[in-house]
């Protein structure tokens, strides 16, 4: 049996390819970060609701997304939705309305639990004072929820990283499936696919060990 023959060289000859799937898969997990932690909000807020029907639409969405695969998830929509909305959705956003409605739901449990936790006599002072309900969660609970939901956001950001390799699976170019690409030509799988573990490696290790110092901080304040 003949020695395998490593060909690393095979990296740079395509690293501005393999390099530009890499932007692909950090601008994917920037926007799906942005748009998950608006509708996370949206879904905290129902299930917080004092009404019984928005309760019920936030708890059976987030039961829904959280208990279901999201490979599942993303199929749909890349597939399914088109049908029953009447249009064409590429790749991309189907992607990114997949991993937003995924994160959104488990953001709404970190928005929730960094929500109650703040001091229930922080919202009488603000009645005391004369806020409205909504004012107050504006004013005073919002801004506090927010500052110690932010490591859970940030290892979000991570997960998100992680995940849009998922993309590879309906075409879209980010890194995964340039790797895949460029296997398919060079017939590299192992080279290629080393080197793409690496840079996930290098890019996410660092955010999570930040992530837990940051919490480490804030914990002992």
């Amino acid at each position: 049996m003949n020695a395998y023959a490593f060909r690393w060289d095979i990296i740079p000859q395509n690293f501005s390819f393999l390099l530009s799937g890499m932007q692909m898969t950090l601008l994917i997990s920037a926007l799906t970060l942005v748009l998950a932690m608006f509708g996370g909000l949206v879904i905290a807020v129902l299930d917080m609701s004092k009404y019984r029907a928005l309760r019920a639409i936030g708890l059976g969405f987030g039961e829904l997304i959280r208990n279901t695969p999201i490979l599942v998830q993303l199929l749909w929509v890349y597939y399914v939705l088109p049908i029953f909305l009447g249009i064409n959705i590429d790749a991309l956003t189907a992607l990114i309305i997949g991993l937003s409605l995924y994160s959104s739901a488990f953001i709404a449990e970190v928005y929730r639990a960094g929500i109650q936790a703040v001091p229930i006599g922080h919202r009488e002072a603000a009645q005391v004072l004369g806020l409205s309900p909504f004012q107050a969660f504006r004013r005073i609970v919002l801004p506090q929820a927010v500052r110690m939901t932010l490591p859970p956001l940030a290892a979000n950001f991570v997960q998100l990283i992680k995940y849009s390799s998922l993309g590879a699976v309906i075409s879209v170019g980010e890194i995964t499936r340039r790797g895949m690409e460029l296997s398919a030509s060079t017939f590299r799988p192992l080279e290629i696919f080393t080197f793409i573990a690496v840079i996930y490696f290098i890019i996410c290790w660092p955010l999570a060990m930040g992530i837990r110092t940051w919490e480490r901080r804030l914990a002992n304040r």
